[in-house]
C-alpha cells in the first residue's frame, strides 16, 4: 500500500513538472478568443500621430481574418495631459488589456507607466516618443517603435546642401557663402526634436558648409505657432533668411504660409521639413516647400501591430525582424524633393 502511494506521488510530480515546463515556455503563444489592445495618443490632432493611428486601425481590419481570435483596438486621446494619459493607462490595466501602446505626453512619466504595467504583467509598446534607455531597461516587456531620428536630420541636411550648391546664386542672398538660417523646433525635450535640431546642422558642417543661426525657437510641432514665429522672424530678418529648417512638416507648412503671406520677401528661402505628410508633398509639387524626409507612418503602424499582437499572446518576438537589443524597432527614412515627389503623391 505504501509502495502504491509512492508511485502515485511520483506520477503526480511528473505531471506537475510537465505542466510547469509547458507554462514557462516563453516562445509559445497563449490561446485567446480576443486580443485587447489599448492605444493612448499624446494628441489625436497631431497630423503625423493621427496618420499612424489611422493606419493602425486599417491594418487591424485587414489582418483580423488571419487570426483565430478577434482583435479589439481602443484609441484614447490624452489631449496633451499627463494626468489624462495616466488615467487612461490605469483604465487599460484595470480592464486587463493584453497590451498597451503609448505615445507619451511626457517622457519623464515613462518610469511610472512601466512600473504599473509591470505590476499587472501587461506588455508596453511606446511609439514616436522614446523613453530614456534607463526606463526602457526597467522591464523586459517594454518595447519602442519609431524612426531613425539622426538619419532624418542628415537627409534633411542633404536636401539643403544639394540646393545650396546647385542654386547658390538663387539662395545665397547676400553673397557671403554662409547659410543664414532659422530653426523651428518641436516640443522641448522631445528626443526626436533634439536629435533633428543637432544633426541637420552638424551634418552640414561636416560637408564644409558654413552656417549662421539668425533665430531658433520651439513651435511645439504646431502649424499656427510656426506661422506666428516665422511672421516675426520675417519682420526681424526679412530677406536675410536663406534657409528654414523645421523639425516636422506641419511647422514647415506654417512657415510657408507666413512666407507666402509676406509680399516684402523678394526671394523665398529654402524650406525643409520631416515626416512626409500629404500636405507637404503637395507643397513640394507646387514649388513651395523645397523638400521633406518621409517618416513612414504606415511602416511604424505595421511594426506596432506586429509587436503588440505577438506580446499580447505571450510571444517573444522571434518572428519580428530588425529588433535592436530585443526592444527597439527603428525604421528608415527617405528624402523627397521636386525630383521624386510624384512617386509618393499617388
Amino acid at each position: 500500500m505504501i509502495k502504491g502511494k509512492k508511485i502515485l506521488n511520483i506520477l503526480s510530480l511528473i505531471i506537475i513538472s510537465t505542466l510547469i515546463v509547458g507554462c514557462g515556455n516563453s516562445g509559445s503563444l497563449k490561446s485567446k478568443k480576443e486580443i485587447r489592445i489599448g492605444v493612448t495618443l499624446y494628441r489625436e490632432d497631431d497630423v503625423f500621430i493621427s496618420t499612424i493611428s489611422d493606419n493602425l486601425e486599417e491594418i487591424v481590419k485587414e489582418n483580423e481574418s488571419n487570426y483565430d481570435f478577434k482583435i479589439f483596438l481602443e484609441f484614447v486621446d490624452a489631449k496633451g495631459s499627463t494626468l489624462n494619459q495616466g488615467n487612461q493607462i490605469d483604465k487599460f490595466i484595470n480592464q486587463d488589456y493584453d497590451a498597451i501602446c503609448v505615445n507619451l505626453v511626457d517622457r519623464t512619466a515613462a518610469a511610472t507607466i512601466i512600473d504599473k504595467a509591470k505590476s499587472a504583467d501587461i506588455p508596453l509598446i511606446f511609439f514616436n516618443r522614446e523613453p530614456v534607455e534607463e526606463d526602457m531597461n526597467r522591464w523586459n516587456k517594454v518595447y519602442y517603435v519609431g524612426a531613425q531620428a539622426e538619419q532624418s536630420a542628415r537627409l534633411q541636411a542633404d536636401i539643403v546642401s544639394e540646393q545650396w550648391i546647385s542654386n547658390k546664386e538663387l539662395y545665397d542672398k547676400n553673397k557671403d557663402g554662409i547659410i543664414q538660417y532659422v530653426m523651428l523646433e518641436g516640443e522641448p525635450g522631445h528626443q526626436d526634436a533634439l536629435i533633428r535640431t543637432e544633426y541637420c546642422i552638424k551634418s552640414l558642417n561636416e560637408k564644409g558648409i558654413q552656417l549662421e543661426k539668425l533665430a531658433d525657437d520651439s513651435a511645439n510641432w504646431q502649424s499656427d505657432q510656426a506661422n506666428s514665429k516665422m511672421t516675426q522672424w520675417i519682420k526681424e530678418f526679412g530677406n536675410n533668411i536663406e534657409v528654414v529648417f523645421s523639425n516636422n512638416d506641419v511647422m514647415a507648412l506654417g512657415a510657408m504660409y507666413a512666407i507666402n503671406s509676406n509680399s516684402d520677401l523678394i526671394k523665398k528661402p529654402i524650406v525643409v521639413g520631416i515626416d512626409g505628410i500629404k500636405e507637404s508633398m503637395e507643397s513640394i509639387k507646387a514649388g513651395e516647400m523645397t523638400g521633406t524626409v518621409i517618416s513612414d507612418a504606415n511602416a511604424q503602424a505595421e511594426a506596432i501591430f506586429d509587436i503588440a499582437i505577438d506580446v499580447a499572446q505571450g510571444g517573444s518576438l522571434e518572428n519580428i525582424s530588425d529588433m535592436e537589443n530585443g526592444k527597439y524597432k527603428k525604421l528608415p527614412h527617405t528624402k523627397v524633393t521636386i525630383d521624386n515627389v510624384d512617386e509618393y503623391l499617388k
